[in-house]
């Protein structure tokens, strides 16, 4: 029943800051939020997700764990297979580009992210057997 809670509250959530233009929703429980806006890999229609990210300079951090999925969610492919996207952090909006990063700048990341959402995502990686993919997004 919580886990069907919290997809609800989520849901709401998005659906909130999406349909707001960036107005409503910019955090989430204390956790700062931004919408990645990508084209669809395989449909090329645009596709929405909102994000917790962490911002230092040009450079956004998302990291792609869909909750300890064994799968990527799908913006990570959308990402994969064009890397041009935008990005609505509240009522602004850029354009930027993204990369898979790896090592030692994937690991300086991990450890920031982590402790941005509070261990969450070291508890989504110990549900899966694949290694949670880290992307910057490189504002221009």
């Amino acid at each position: 029943m919580r886990r069907y809670l919290i997809f609800a509250f989520l849901f709401f959530h998005n659906y909130t800051y999406i349909y707001s233009k960036g107005r409503l929703g910019k955090e989430l429980n204390g956790r700062p939020c931004l919408i990645l806006h990508t084209e669809g890999a395989k449909t090329k229609k645009e596709r929405k997700n909102v994000l917790v990210y962490l911002r230092e300079g040009k450079e956004i951090c998302i990291v792609a764990s869909k909750g300890g999925s064994e799968r990527n969610p799908g913006w990570y492919h959308n990402l994969k297979a064009n890397r041009e996207c935008t990005v609505r952090i509240g009522k602004k909006v850029y354009k930027a580009s993204s990369r898979e990063i790896f090592d030692n700048e994937r690991l300086e990341w991990w450890k920031k992210m982590d402790y941005l959402n509070r261990g969450g995502y070291s508890e989504y990686q110990k549900r899966t057997s694949r290694k949670i993919p880290v992307m910057i997004l490189s504002i221009s």
